[in-house]
């Protein structure tokens, strides 16, 4: 089978669904199929996708296809995109577009219908509730124009969770949805490094510990719900410092300012972008990781979290409850006091820390792995498959082991 993947940007600075893109190419190349992916990505770009991918298993089994980075008028017209499109697409079995608010996007959805081309989107929750009020005017225009036939005339429409299927339902799109986790490549964890890490980065003391925030700098991950939290942390424990790892996505000079006015400036350190073995270091040696994010699909952070065996403290928004009911973590309101109270119990109970490490590696790497997700999408893209059947999670990963 020949599977087209076209995605906005292959950059890892603009999060998951780069990731998730890559993993999942790599993951059904692995089952012998012949995988493409479409993508706008610079010299630059590329540099930071595959230095970062460089360890994916199978990552060089995937074809691809990179336009240079577009300048205004073809992120308007996407002239260059069509062209690549319809080249890549020729042959192809089946199209899977990540993402929604993207020229490129619709055009390979047009192109894909065009030659009777069977295609999936992804939105990787950028159609749920708290996403369609971001920039609302500008979006409800863009369905007008051609983006909601773009998901309407999908085979469906890929959600990473049940919440994400239903916060869709007030959009009334036609399509079915298949609820996918994302995953993890049990390769990339077998071999942990050891601590260290921020000892050596940051030239820490020994005794510190340390809660990592590792995401974009985005409004919608919470990282003013984090100050404000830490505030009260590093009131009562002196002994933790926060770390917060990651691109910036807009939020990063508000933050600053909020932690300056928090007076707690000292004791947050902000390193940017980690990726690679980088990223499993600070995971390794961080005692608790916290996302109180407003919003997201299936964060990848997080599941990287849980492989690592890293306590996880995350908001009801990240729709990840299984870190509760695994007993892998905590799952909190988006309330500063609450973020606050959850990190510290896990602070306080390194016993039970160390309980809701092990159980969130048991919980990734027997339900969350690229080999059987890459199946499942497999069993999705089949001519005679009716998504309509298998609409939870549970149900999707018990479908992988028969």
């Amino acid at each position: 089978m020949k599977i087209v993947h076209v995605i906005s940007s292959i950059d890892p600075a603009q999060g998951g669904p780069q990731s998730a893109c890559v993993r999942l190419a790599a993951a059904q190349s692995a089952l012998g199929h012949d995988v493409h992916i479409v993508s706008y990505g610079g010299t630059e770009v590329e540099k930071r996708a595959f230095t970062s991918a460089q360890d994916v298993p199978f990552f060089a089994l995937v074809h691809w296809h990179l336009l240079d980075d577009p300048d205004r008028m073809e992120q308007i017209l996407c002239v260059e995109g069509s062209r690549q499109l319809r080249q890549v697409l020729k042959a192809a079995s089946f199209v899977h577009i990540h993402g929604v608010w993207e020229p490129i996007l619709r055009k390979a959805a047009n192109t894909a219908r065009s030659n009777r081309i069977p295609y999936c989107v992804q939105p990787h929750g950028m159609l749920d509730a708290w996403s369609m009020k971001q920039k609302q005017l500008k979006k409800r225009i863009a369905l007008l124009l051609g983006y909601r036939k773009m998901l309407d005339q999908a085979k469906f429409l890929v959600t990473l969770n049940n919440d994400e299927s239903r916060l869709l339902q007030p959009l009334r799109l036609k399509a079915p949805t298949l609820t996918i986790p994302n995953g993890i490549f049990l390769e990339e964890f077998t071999d942990l490094p050891g601590a260290g890490f921020f000892r050596e980065r940051l030239s820490l003391a020994h005794e510190k510990r340390v809660v990592l925030f590792l995401s974009r700098l985005h409004t919608k991950k919470g990282l003013d719900i984090l100050a404000d939290a830490f505030k009260v942390i590093a009131a009562s424990h002196p002994d933790v410092d926060l770390v917060v790892a990651g691109p910036d996505g807009g939020a990063r000079e508000s933050f600053v300012a909020q932690i300056d006015r928090l007076h707690i400036a000292d004791r947050v350190h902000l390193i940017g972008p980690i990726y690679g073995g980088d990223k499993l270091r600070a995971l390794v040696d961080a005692s608790c990781f916290c996302l109180p994010s407003r919003q997201e699909g299936f964060s990848v952070a997080i599941t990287e979290a849980l492989a690592c065996g890293l306590p996880a403290v995350i908001s009801d928004a990240c729709h990840f409850p299984e870190v509760e009911t695994a007993n892998a973590g905590l799952v909190v309101p988006l309330d500063p006091a609450d973020v606050a109270s959850a990190v510290a119990s896990v602070l306080d109970n390194p016993e039970i820390a160390s309980a809701m490490g092990q159980n969130g590696q048991r919980l990734v790497r027997e339900n969350y792995t690229w080999p059987r997700i890459a199946e499942l999408t497999i069993q999705g893209y089949a001519p005679n498959h009716d998504p309509k059947p298998l609409s939870s999670t549970s149900r999707l990963v018990a479908a992988a082991d028969h």
